[in-house]
């Protein structure tokens, strides 16, 4: 279970923040299509512009969150989103609201950016992400249930982001300010980045599960009205236990912890949301179809915490949790356009199998990422120390389980030889037998 006195909840609040849009797409996707002169395709574009304005934040300020400080950085981006969402729910001007939706992302990426950076110098970055992932999942899951009861406004999901990131300012105050670049752990930040190869190709990977999840969950409210026969009522509680489902994964998650590792959840776990995926899309009845959405809605979450962690183990500063969140972020701008794009022309169905494959080849290269990097564990409470390497050899050498040897991609610290005299060695008659001695009997010559 989650510690309540380690959490870091301003972090969690802020990571809330930041990736409540993404979660709300399918409702916000599909009243701008309904409440406004909008195509299907046109307003997923729209989705896809807000979320690539957050992952162009995410690029952009990775290597500047120690510099300008998480706690000034965290209210410029909840601003932001306050201004942007919400001079875009009050308006029925297209031009406006994707202004504003652009606007509002930037900020929601720049919100996730800090966390990451944050979480990932946590002791326990697992525990944190996943209080957060159940976080956004719990709000998520009220809005779905209280947004169908208030009209058809398409402003009402835009309106919910910007009162939470109104709500979440406050709290900001307990992060920390900048160094203005002169602190040591400053300069470190702007080194290279370690683990390139496996940042890298964790990266892409990232993108392209981001983009086949999201590809369905652009869609999925659609696919719920017209396909599987469902009304808005009843489609926004199949999301709401759908993400209650979801905080039950997270709960999982964070009982587990590093029980299995992360090669198995995240290889296994993208392998199963496959099928879900192929369930979901195709489903032509309402019990189908909330099959599928629950059941992948209880998995993404698990498997998305320890992306989460293993990007955050690369790098103890941070800087690869960002990066590969915002290719994840790349590829959820793009899953509205690309399941609009892809239902039209291979049907639902189609559609889910083509994401289905899609994610059985990169669940591969993830797989083998997790295997092959082993990164700080996921214990709370263990040894944090730079240098993994050499203290992953000593465990070599005494036995100790790998899983339990701290490794972060830091740069090795230099190494000080201390001169020490040797002692000099004893000569045979400093020694006396072993046994009972009179208290005040001093030693007696050795035998012989």
């Amino acid at each position: 279970m989650l510690a309540l006195r380690t959490t870091p909840w301003p972090l969690v609040a802020v990571f809330t923040a930041g990736y409540l849009p993404p979660y709300l797409l399918p409702t916000t996707v599909g009243r701008l299509d309904t409440g406004l002169p909008l195509s299907a395709t046109q307003a997923g574009a729209v989705g896809s512009a807000l979320l690539l304005s957050s992952a162009g934040a995410g690029f952009l300020l990775a290597s500047r969150v120690e510099r300008a400080g998480a706690r000034t950085l965290a209210r410029f981006g909840l601003a932001l989103a306050f201004l942007g969402y919400g001079a875009a729910s009050l308006t029925t001007a297209v031009p406006a609201v994707v202004a504003g939706a652009v606007l509002g992302g930037f900020g929601s990426g720049t919100a996730t950016t800090v966390a990451a950076t944050r979480i990932a110098a946590e002791r326990d970055p697992h525990r944190a992400s996943t209080a957060g992932l159940l976080s956004v999942s719990a709000l998520a899951g009220a809005v779905y249930l209280t947004v169908p009861h208030l009209g058809r406004s398409h402003g009402l999901p835009l309106a919910a982001i910007a009162l939470t990131a109104l709500a979440v300012w406050p709290l900001t105050g307990r992060l920390p300010a900048g160094t203005g670049g002169t602190s040591p752990a400053a300069r470190t930040a702007s080194g290279p980045l370690p683990h390139r190869r496996s940042g890298l190709v964790l990266a892409v990977t990232v993108l392209c599960w981001s983009l086949a999840q999201n590809s369905l969950w652009g869609v999925s409210g659609r696919i719920g009205l017209t396909q599987a026969g469902l009304g808005d009522a009843a489609l926004g509680l199949v999301f709401a236990v759908a993400l209650g489902a979801g905080l039950m994964g997270v709960l999982a998650a964070g009982a587990l912890g590093p029980r299995l590792g992360r090669a198995m959840p995240v290889g296994a776990g993208t392998a199963l949301i496959a099928g879900c995926i192929v369930v979901s899309a195709s489903a032509t009845t309402p019990t189908a179809f909330a099959s599928g959405e629950i059941a992948w809605n209880t998995l993404y979450p698990v498997v998305l915490s320890y992306l989460i962690g293993l990007a955050a183990s690369l790098d103890a500063r941070g800087r690869w949790a960002v990066l590969v969140g915002s290719a994840s972020s790349l590829g959820t701008a793009a899953g509205p356009l690309a399941g609009s794009v892809l239902s039209a022309q291979a049907g639902y169905a189609g559609m889910g199998l083509v994401l289905a494959g899609g994610l059985l080849l990169v669940a591969v290269p993830m797989t083998a990422v997790a295997l092959h990097t082993g990164g700080r564990p996921l214990l709370p409470g263990t040894i944090r120390r730079r240098g993994g390497t050499p203290a992953a050899l000593v465990a070599a050498a005494t036995g100790t389980p790998s899983g339990a040897v701290p490794e972060v991609g830091a740069a090795e610290q230099p190494v000080v030889e201390i001169d020490v005299d040797a002692p000099a060695l004893a000569v045979r008659g400093a020694y006396d037998t072993a046994g009972p001695r009179q208290a005040a009997a001093a030693p007696g010559p050795g035998p012989g």
